[in-house]
């Protein structure tokens, strides 16, 4: 304890000294900044530190509270405190372990917070179904990282064959749609036999 007691002692004399200001105010407006910018860059890590900002001074206002409820004479404000920031760690955990998970798989790629399909799947499908020479098709995107590799199977309308320059001039149009897609792959084939979930 005398060992604890000294660093502790010298720690917040060096601050003093030092003139450190602690920076709250910052983590939460860079949490905030961190927040807005992470869908515009499709950036999960940027969205996942963010809300670890966000967790941070949750979980201080919290222990605050309870602190202060137990000086107001509040025996289970210490408890409860203790509840909400543990179940709040475990909301923010388990959201994060299934969402890294369904990336691992190569599931439906999804928005950074992971709570709906991506809009670009919608913009994608628009797209193929305009061309002409397409009949059926299946599309799926997979996230990798920053960017997308888009994977599109598709049925040539029939009595029409699809030609390399068709292809050519579907991958452009696919590509131009969003600039973090970095490849588009179309492969022709006869039938589609199940759809494949994006």
């Amino acid at each position: 304890m005398t060992v604890v007691g000294a660093y502790l002692v010298f720690d917040g004399a060096t601050v003093l000294l030092a003139q450190e200001h602690p920076p709250t105010g910052t983590v939460v407006l860079l949490g905030r900044a961190k927040l807005e910018l992470a869908p515009v860059l499709h950036d999960k890590v940027l969205h996942t530190d963010a809300e670890m900002n966000k967790a941070d001074w949750l979980t201080a206002t919290a222990a605050i509270l309870g602190i202060l409820g137990i000086g107001v004479g509040l025996w289970w404000a210490d408890a409860v405190a203790a509840l909400a920031i543990s179940g709040s760690v475990l909301m923010d955990g388990w959201k994060s372990l299934r969402g890294a998970v369904h990336d691992l798989m190569d599931v439906q790629v999804t928005t950074v917070d992971n709570s709906e399909p991506l809009p670009l799947l919608d913009r994608i499908e628009e797209t193929v179904t305009a061309a002409s020479g397409v009949g059926d098709f299946s599309i799926r995107v997979r996230d990798m990282g920053h960017l997308f590799h888009v994977e599109l199977r598709v049925v040539p309308e029939p009595a029409r064959d699809l030609a390399v320059d068709d292809i050519e001039a579907l991958c452009r149009r696919v590509a131009a749609l969003d600039e973090q897609i970095e490849d588009v792959l179309i492969m022709p084939v006869r039938r589609i036999p199940h759809r494949v979930d994006t």
